[in-house]
């Protein structure tokens, strides 16, 4: 988002606020172009859709490798969590199975969620049940590991369903839980 800066700032009357976030008021651009020269600041509009608009004295230069070096550091700790899909046949053996359960696992273990797909081809579409009760045999076999994100859907000659990791949404709900324990407890010692 591109902020407007000291000349490119064409209105009459602007709400200033100060370097330190102090409230300077309502005031005319030259005058508050005349703060922000003696403050040896720019003047930078934050909010061009109050009326009047919020400008504020800052050193934008700063400001901008400030802003950049947060979204660099957002950027490299988020993770992007990709689907990886596992098929099936209706007919399959048990073995066969194994192996396949074993792969999503593993996928699981790596933070990704998992599409369990069976893939019904000519007469097996009379018997969908076969294919719904393999799926939900592979949830039961991934159930230490895995939650069903989506239970098992037919969407024309493929009955799929989602896993996704419990560690993850563990995580997520602990650290949660923690930050709202924590909150209180800073309260308190103030």
């Amino acid at each position: 988002m591109a902020h407007q800066i000291n000349e490119d700032i064409h209105d009459k009357e602007v709400r200033l606020i100060s370097a330190q976030g102090e409230q300077l008021g309502v005031m005319s651009l030259a005058e508050a172009m005349g703060k922000a020269n003696e403050a040896e600041l720019d003047l930078v509009k934050i909010s061009p859709n109050a009326v009047p608009p919020v400008c504020k004295l800052m050193d934008y230069g700063k400001f901008r490798f400030e802003q950049t070096k947060r979204d660099k550091e957002a950027k490299k700790n988020q993770r992007i969590v990709e689907i990886k899909e596992v098929r099936m046949s209706p007919g399959i053996d048990s073995n066969d199975l194994n192996v396949k359960i074993r792969n999503a696992q593993r996928f699981l273990a790596d933070g990704n969620r998992v599409k369990v797909a069976v893939r019904f081809r000519g007469r097996e579409m009379a018997h969908t049940d076969i294919g719904k009760r393999l799926l939900e045999r592979f949830a039961e076999a991934c159930a230490e590991v895995a939650t069903v994100d989506k239970e098992p859907k037919l969407e024309g000659r493929h009955m799929s369903m989602f896993l996704s990791c419990k560690q993850a949404k563990d995580a997520k709900g602990k650290s949660k839980e923690k930050n709202q324990d924590a909150k209180p407890a800073t309260k308190t010692e103030e």
